[in-house]
């Protein structure tokens, strides 16, 4: 089995390199973000695939291991990619399209819905993750969940830049 590599495979490989992160968190309604750092080196898989490992702060202290991968489906024509983490048993299946500028990749995927205290809830919901490569050193990741109401919300905004 011979894979020949797409525009959205080379698409990924921009990714590749050791970022440093800072993460604007909302952790309730209402109230400021809180602020996060860390590092991610993202790797290749023979130019198909990305896996990026990931280390930073966690609100409330401590150190959150995570890995996220991502690929081209070529017969699905969607990208597709998985996460984890270190602070939860959850495991994210994305699936997703890259815009017509080709900037923007959005994922989605469902996931489970969280309580007040940061705890999994009964039942699940839609997320969206949107990465946006601003330049080849910096890009962006804001996370989004689906409300009761149908209305995206932000929970998040993650600025890489490169090492």
């Amino acid at each position: 089995m011979k894979v020949e590599p797409q525009k959205e495979h080379a698409w990924l490989q921009r990714l590749v390199g050791d970022w440093t992160y800072e993460i604007d968190a909302i952790m309730a309604p209402g109230e400021p973000p809180i602020k996060l750092r860390g590092n991610e080196i993202v790797r290749s898989v023979g130019g198909i695939w990305i896996v990026a490992d990931g280390q930073g702060e966690m609100p409330g202290g401590g150190i959150a291991k995570t890995m996220l991968t991502i690929g081209f489906n070529q017969r699905k024509q969607r990208f597709v990619g998985s996460w984890i983490g270190s602070m939860m048993t959850y495991l994210w299946m994305y699936e997703g399209t890259l815009d017509a500028s080709e900037k923007v990749l959005s994922l989605e995927c469902d996931g489970p819905v969280f309580g007040p205290d940061g705890s999994m809830s009964e039942g699940t919901t839609r997320y969206k993750d949107v990465h946006a490569l601003i330049s080849e050193n910096e890009r962006t990741l804001t996370g989004n969940i689906l409300g009761p109401d149908g209305n995206w919300s932000e929970m998040m905004t993650c600025t890489y830049r490169r090492s």
